[in-house]
Formats: structure tokens, C-alpha cells, sequence
């Protein structure tokens, strides 16, 4: 394997950076003294932090904006992953909200990640998925909004453990299988649909490829699911399913498209053996 590119090791660094923030409280078990500091601070501890990082590096990339921009953006999905464990070891009701906080937080630091270490050529700033689509954003802000509402007008909803572990279970199953994806296909993957076959673009039918034709949507639809079940959300769980099936739907039908013109034959046999992974998607059944 090539060595990682510099984008990948300075988002690697940051992110690792951002996520010893959690170590800030670890504080409060060297004593009673700084036990009630960290409790009575923790948020200013928190900013301080955050701002001294930053601060940090600005000074490290001043000669490189490039690198400042993936390291700021590796180094705050860090910090939300860190507070994302803070919450979730915090034993307050809001501990399914700071499981779901790191999820979200690693499943985006993660696609930039795997991107610089499997597909370089392809690195971006988009790679990291934080500005996804304007409805991806409005997703996201419902379902913090019902969660709020919820733990507050039905707290006892949102603690019903047993439910929140399935919905973990597919956060990491999906995010695991997606980044999967990613690696196996290596350069043939790509964030966006390709319309045009470029250089060295081959067939991938093998591992996880040989269990779905689409694991990387298949990884993502049952993330975003579980990611509602993980927070007790049952409005947003229906609207999300709702929503990532048919956009999935219209994904693999647009795709589907151009790699039987690419492939031909050789994917019409694959897609003979091998479905979807989606459920009751089919994708593109074309005359070749």
C-alpha cells in the first residue's frame, strides 16, 4: 500500500487530537479537588480546549491553508467525537444522544479517511460529507429536535437501553461495511456517480462486492436507520427510512445506468448473481 498522503496524516492527527479532549474528564479521578474543578468548570475546560487547538493550528499550517482546512475539520469532528463520549459516560439521560454524537462524528471523519488511504487521487474537502446536501441538514436537525422534545415531554421513551443497543449495532455494522466497501473497491469508488469510464475503472465482484452489488449504500442506508433507533426517535426512524430508501432507489437506478454501458455483459451476469442488498430495490434491469 502507497504511503498516506499528507492530507490523510494531517486529518489522522487532528482527529486523534481532537478526541484527547476526552482525556480532560479523566481530570476529575486524580482527586476530590479536581473532581469538583471539572465539574464545576467542565465547560470552560471544554472551550479552552477547543480554542487552543485551533489556535494551535493556525500556527502550525500558516504556510499551508490546504492542510488547515482538512486539520480544523479532522481536529473538530475529534472534539465531537470526544464530547460525544463524555455524554455517553456521563450516566444522564442524554446518553444515547452522545452515542449518537461520536457516531456521527467518526462516520464523517472516516469517509475523508478511508478516501486518502484507498482512493487518494480523489481527496477533497467534500470527502469528509459535512456539507452532504441541504436535506441531509434538515435531517439532521430533526432528529436532534424530536429527541429534545421527546426526552423532555416522554423522558421514559428515550430510555429504553435494549432498543438503542439494536440501534448501535446497525450504526457500526453499517458504518464497518460501508468503509469496507470503500477499501475493496479502492479507485473504482467514488462519492459521486461517474458518467464516464475513466482509465483502470475494472469491475469489483469481490468481497463484500460479492455479497451486495452496492455495500457502500447498503452500509449507509442501515446506518442512518440505526442511528434513529440508537436515539429512540420513532417519528424520524419512519421519515428516515422513508427518505434513504427512495433516494437509495433513484442512486442505484441513475448508476445501474452507466455501468451496464461501461461493463456490458460481464455486470448484467453480476447482476444475475448477486442483488442489491437494498431492500425491494432491484436497480436497472437495461437491454444490453
Amino acid at each position: 500500500m502507497a504511503a498516506l498522503c499528507s492530507e490523510g496524516r494531517t486529518s489522522l492527527i487532528c482527529f486523534l487530537a481532537g478526541v484527547s479532549l476526552f482525556l480532560t474528564s479523566l481530570i476529575g479521578l486524580l482527586g476530590q479537588t479536581l473532581e469538583y474543578i471539572w465539574e464545576d468548570f467542565k465547560l470552560y475546560i471544554i472551550f479552552i480546549y477547543i480554542v487552543t487547538f485551533n489556535v494551535t493550528l493556525l500556527l502550525v499550517y500558516k504556510d499551508c491553508h490546504s492542510l488547515y482546512k482538512v486539520g480544523v475539520r479532522g481536529g473538530f469532528l475529534g472534539c465531537a467525537f470526544a464530547i460525544g463520549l463524555m455524554i455517553a459516560f456521563s450516566g444522564s439521560s442524554w446518553i444515547h444522544f452522545g452515542c449518537y454524537l461520536a457516531a456521527i462524528s467518526f462516520f464523517h471523519w472516516s469517509e475523508y479517511f478511508v478516501t486518502a488511504v484507498s482512493n487518494p487521487n480523489t481527496l477533497t474537502l467534500d470527502s469528509y460529507l459535512l456539507d452532504h446536501s441541504r436535506e441531509y441538514k434538515l435531517a439532521a436537525l430533526c432528529s436532534l429536535i424530536e429527541f429534545v422534545l421527546e426526552i423532555y415531554i416522554f423522558p421514559g421513551l428515550k430510555q429504553l437501553s435494549y432498543i438503542s443497543i439494536i440501534g448501535l449495532c446497525l450504526v457500526v455494522g453499517g458504518d464497518t461495511l460501508r468503509k469496507a466497501s470503500m477499501y475493496t473497491a479502492s479507485t473504482n469508488f467514488n462519492h459521486y456517480v461517474q458518467y464516464e469510464k475513466h482509465e483502470g475503472h475494472i469491475l469489483v465482484t469481490w468481497g463484500v462486492y460479492s455479497l451486495f452489488r452496492h455495500p457502500a449504500y447498503v452500509g449507509w442506508f442501515y446506518w442512518s436507520i440505526g442511528t434513529q433507533i440508537l436515539l429512540c426517535n420513532p417519528i424520524c426512524l419512519v421519515g428516515y427510512t422513508m427518505a434513504s430508501w427512495r433516494f437509495f432507489k433513484e442512486r442505484v437506478q441513475e448508476e445501474e445506468i452507466y455501468l451496464l454501458n461501461f461493463f456490458g455483459e460481464d455486470y448484467v451476469d453480476y447482476q444475475r448473481r448477486v442483488g442489491t442488498g437494498l431492500p425491494f430495490i432491484n436497480g436497472y434491469r437495461g437491454q444490453v
